[in-house]
């Protein structure tokens, strides 16, 4: 390896460094609390050393939620890929879980962490936003709406948004509950990825149409 790659792969190393310890930080102390030069102080740099890297902590933000949302669509598209909408509803909320048992640090940062708006580039947000390639919310909102086409939901479930929010919504509260609450003796807490199942089916059996029952 040349001087020039070794360079370039340490300077890669170092801003990945940076990354790590700001997004536990940010996720354990709350964004406002936290400081570069705390950043600095928490991998033995210097300020100057981080403010190489980058500008100030909004653009740290901004790397952090470019690579961990992207991380999230990339991790739905590998693994949420049945023909069946309700399936791939299902598939979807299977690969959030798994998601966040894999990467406890960047779901917290991402989904427990009280952040300002990230100062993303206008091109970025004009390509990302509304393609499931890149949009992990967009994914599971097209497939509702999918499902929704194929007549699968009540006929008052027409609002693609409104199904996803709510199934979203019912997933990440099993888990955070799971993170916040682990060490909890007091509850006698069941398998995390049974109780995702059950109220899965649970919530769609109960949103679905009752077969022959489509107009």
């Amino acid at each position: 390896m040349g001087t020039k790659e070794r360079r370039t792969r340490e300077r890669q190393e170092t801003r990945e460094k940076i990354l790590g310890a700001a997004r536990d930080m940010f996720a354990n102390d709350g964004y406002d609390a936290v400081t570069m030069r705390a950043i600095a102080e928490k991998i033995e740099y210097t300020p100057t050393a981080i403010y190489h890297h980058f500008d100030n902590k909004q653009s740290l933000l901004t790397e952090l939620c470019l690579c961990d949302f992207q991380g999230l669509a990339d991790h739905f598209r590998g693994r949420a890929m049945s023909s069946d909408p309700v399936e791939r509803i299902k598939a979807v909320g299977r690969a959030y879980l798994e998601f966040a048992e894999k990467h406890p640090s960047q779901y917290r940062f991402m989904f427990m962490t009280v952040l300002p708006h990230p100062e993303l580039p206008r091109e970025y947000v004009e390509e990302t936003r509304g393609n499931p390639e890149h949009d992990a919310y967009a994914f599971l909102s097209q497939a509702c709406q999918a499902a929704i086409d194929a007549q699968r939901f009540r006929p008052e479930l027409r609002d693609a948004d409104q199904i996803a929010q709510i199934l979203w919504g019912s997933v990440h509260g099993l888990i955070a509950l799971r993170i916040v609450k682990n060490h909890d003796s007091w509850v006698p807490w069941h398998d995390l990825r049974e109780s995702a199942e059950l109220m899965m089916d649970s919530l769609l059996r109960g949103m679905l149409r009752e077969p022959g029952k489509k107009s």
